[in-house]
């Protein structure tokens, strides 16, 4: 997790330049580098890094003498970079894995470099000799990426909203349009003299649901049937993403997605010789019945378990601290990313495990909210998997990435696998909606027999994170109303349409959040387009799995 930041076109006030590029500076502890770049008037890079590999020659903006008119700045990683070295016998000069995007560029261009990157990216792409600017982000936007390009043809790059918004002046401005770069997508600027830019292309490289083009680690037999295929390819996006050279650790709800990420990191690193037991991670308010559920996980995978337990108090005072790093004001991406945001600090501050595996994206693969029961039809239940897969990188990615990167952590996500979710999408429609009992039967299904984790908590029902951290008798989103209660006035919230015409918050605590975020970003709130709510549920007004009338006791 590096945070990345970069302009072309504008050589005023390099004082400010950087001060802009410090603001993300959690996202890399370990070194921090800015440069401006001698052969392109007015265009400078700045790179906060957290190194994972390569801790010698890994720094950035990345350049090699082989090819010195490119330069390279990227948050992410590439996990076939190996194979792809061994298939287009590519000369590396670095062990690091991102390094792979200089040579397939070099290559083949960066639409076929684009293509055959398997992992997860933000990434900006010099070619001094070309006059060309390439930005490009994965598919599923796991790692963050800001940009704006003024009227003037001046362009810059953040990982975060917050690197840019005080950049052309003082204090946070509506004027100026900044955006989240979308994902799955390679933008082309080309330069003037003068460094500015004209954009000259919008490609969409990858599609949700296509099938990579790169080989993979998996290996699928002929003869295998569905259930044998899902687990093959799971175990393989969580192999893959054991590539480090910091130690790995998983958090742990005890939920379904989370405990099968966990014991597949534990058995695979044992068998691999890891130097180290996994760390487990789980959070809680007292009586939580994640912590309960996670505990027992723990004790059968035989994991080194740490157990964060939280008061209200203290989650209420972290929400400032919070909404900041998020960048949202989205109610149900605030209540679930505190309790994600108080455990990261604890592994910050208390262990060594630095690279962090963890469950996100399955209930969009798989369509795992309990609101997926109410789906008219599996066309229209495949239809919103496929919305929510497409807008991740506003919500549940967000709130991954930005909890954890807070404090200096790299997140990884094996069910946002582009070989998992791109064989799991192509399975007929109605196998892969919940059956009367259980969502995401062919996942549970497919390690039923493996001993993999207990089956109580392999058959678990959904509970949503921001959920279960809190007791079964007072939940979380409770007591955040009873709280916000106070600190809104009935005539704030009747005055909210005319304040805030956008998204105009319905709820006090929608107010609340609002209100926080526009101290920090006053003039961006369409970096929000939506407040996340469940479908097909008539009658819901809050988006906890709680308030829903669930189908079954």
């Amino acid at each position: 997790m590096c945070g990345i930041w970069a302009i072309f076109g504008y050589g005023k006030e390099v004082e400010i330049q950087c001060a802009c590029c410090l603001r993300i500076a959690h996202r890399g502890p370990d070194s921090f580098r800015f440069e401006s770049i001698q052969q392109v008037p007015n265009c400078s890079f700045g790179f906060h890094r957290l190194a994972i590999m390569d801790a010698q020659f890994g720094m950035q903006p990345m350049r090699i003498w082989t090819i010195p008119h490119l330069w390279l700045m990227y948050n992410g990683e590439i996990y076939n970079s190996e194979l792809l070295k061994k298939e287009f016998d590519l000369p590396y000069m670095t062990k690091c894995d991102g390094e792979s995007i200089l040579h397939l560029y070099a290559h083949g261009g960066i639409d076929f470099a684009a293509k055959h990157l398997d992992g997860v990216f933000a990434f900006v792409l010099l070619d001094v000799k070309e006059q060309k600017v390439f930005v490009g982000r994965d598919l599923y936007g796991v790692r963050p990426c800001f940009r704006t390009v003024t009227p003037a043809g001046v362009l810059a790059v953040s990982s975060e909203g917050k690197g840019l918004v005080d950049l052309f002046q003082n204090g946070p401005s509506p004027k100026i349009n900044i955006e989240p770069f979308p994902p799955g997508v390679i933008e082309t600027y080309d330069l003037t003299p003068s460094g500015t830019v004209t954009l000259s292309s919008s490609n969409r490289y990858q599609e949700i649901g296509q099938p990579p083009i790169y080989k993979t680690l998996a290996v699928i037999k002929e003869d295998e049937d569905v259930l044998s295929k899902v687990r093959t390819l799971l175990t393989a996006a969580v192999k893959k993403r054991l590539m480090s050279e910091r130690r790995i650790g998983c958090l742990l709800s005890g939920g379904l997605d989370s405990s099968l990420t966990a014991a597949l990191a534990t058995k695979l690193l044992r068998e691999e010789g890891a130097p180290y037991n996994v760390q487990t991670f789980a959070i809680g308010m007292p009586n939580s019945t994640d912590i309960t559920a996670a505990r027992k996980v723990a004790d059968h995978i035989h994991s080194e378990h740490h157990e964060v337990i939280f008061t209200p108090e203290e989650g209420i005072g972290a929400l400032d601290e919070v909404i900041y790093h998020l960048e949202t004001y989205d109610i149900t991406t605030i209540r679930a990313s505190v309790g994600m945001y108080l455990v990261s600090k604890y592994i910050n501050q208390n262990t060594d495990s630095v690279v962090i595996l963890s469950g996100e994206g399955a209930d969009e693969v798989a369509q795992g909210y309990i609101y997926f029961h109410k789906a008219p039809s599996g066309e229209e239940a495949d239809a919103e998997s496929r919305r929510l897969l497409a807008d991740l990188y506003m919500y549940d990615n967000l709130r991954g990435d930005r909890t954890t990167a807070a404090h200096g952590l790299e997140l990884r996500v094996p069910f946002l696998d582009h070989e998992f979710t791109s064989f799991y999408l192509s399975l007929p429609e109605p196998d892969r909606q919940p059956t009367e009992d259980s969502e995401k039967y062919l996942i549970r299904k497919a390690f039923d027999e493996t001993d993999l984790i207990p089956s109580d908590i392999l058959w678990r029902p959904k509970e949503a994170f921001s959920d279960g951290v809190s007791s079964a008798k007072r939940s979380w989103y409770e007591i955040l109303k009873d709280h916000i209660e106070e600190k809104v006035s009935d005539e704030q919230l009747s005055g909210a349409a005319d304040e805030y015409p956008f998204n105009t918050p319905l709820t006090k605590e929608a107010y609340y959040y609002r209100q926080t975020f526009e101290k920090y970003f006053r003039g961006h709130s369409a970096w929000i387009p939506y407040m996340w709510m469940p479908k097909w549920m008539e009658g819901v007004t809050d988006p906890s799995a709680r308030a829903l009338k669930h189908y079954k006791q």
